[in-house]
């Protein structure tokens, strides 16, 4: 009797552990896929070409600002914005901001380097600057006849100087390289729509500065 029951646990056992592989077989198996982390998006910066690679690892260096100040980048102090674009008889921007110039005196000249650009752009982020742009920058005196160019691009311009960081009269071309910041408008719009400044005393909401003929040209 005994070894009778034996017998019919063992066939028993056997016969669950051969119901238990052919459902394993035959059921999906989704709870694996379940418990599987989703994927983190991975941050991405500007899609740039590999000149304005090298530019940007030459002057990572000036994501601290302090030694921007120390290669003589003086801050303008005030962060602008352009909530209203750009229209008629002005520079044609995208409604945008721009951030905090840092304009560097001794550079500004007719002659551009791609090391050396004569503003750097910084955005208010909480309590700190974060490095988002540079910009080359040539008075009009400056450039004589001829419209400055580089990384293939010619500069906007000219334009009347930055209100309120600059006087109207400093009149200019310049051209922004978004080299830290994704821009949805481009890489050498001047503005940014993902660009904005916080509330306060030293943020400005600008209207476009005028765009101004050369001496000789007429508004078509």
């Amino acid at each position: 009797m005994h070894q009778h029951q034996t017998s019919s646990c063992g066939a028993a056992r056997g016969s669950l552990l051969t119901v238990g592989l052919i459902l394993a077989v035959i059921t999906p198996s989704h709870a694996p896929a379940q418990l599987k982390p989703a994927a983190k998006p991975v941050a991405s910066g500007p899609a740039l070409t590999p000149e304005l690679q090298k530019v940007r690892a030459a002057l990572d260096k000036y994501k601290d600002p302090i030694t921007a100040v120390h290669d003589g980048y003086l801050s303008t102090l005030g962060c602008v914005e352009y909530p209203k674009g750009g229209g008629e008889g002005s520079m044609k921007y995208v409604a945008g901001g721009m951030g905090v110039h840092f304009l560097n005196g001794p550079l500004i000249g007719p002659n551009l380097d791609p090391a050396k650009p004569q503003v750097l752009i910084y955005e208010m982020d909480g309590d700190r600057l974060k490095l988002v742009a540079a910009e080359w920058f040539v008075p009009v005196e400056a450039a004589g006849k001829t419209v400055p160019k580089i990384f293939g691009q010619e500069l906007g311009g000219p334009m009347a100087g930055h209100k309120p960081v600059m006087p109207d009269g400093l009149v200019h071309y310049d051209l922004h390289v978004w080299l830290w910041k994704n821009n949805p408008a481009g890489v050498f719009s001047p503005t940014n729509p993902a660009v904005s400044c916080p509330k306060g005393a030293y943020s400005f909401s600008e209207d476009a500065p005028k765009m101004l003929m050369p001496k000789g040209k007429r508004m078509k």
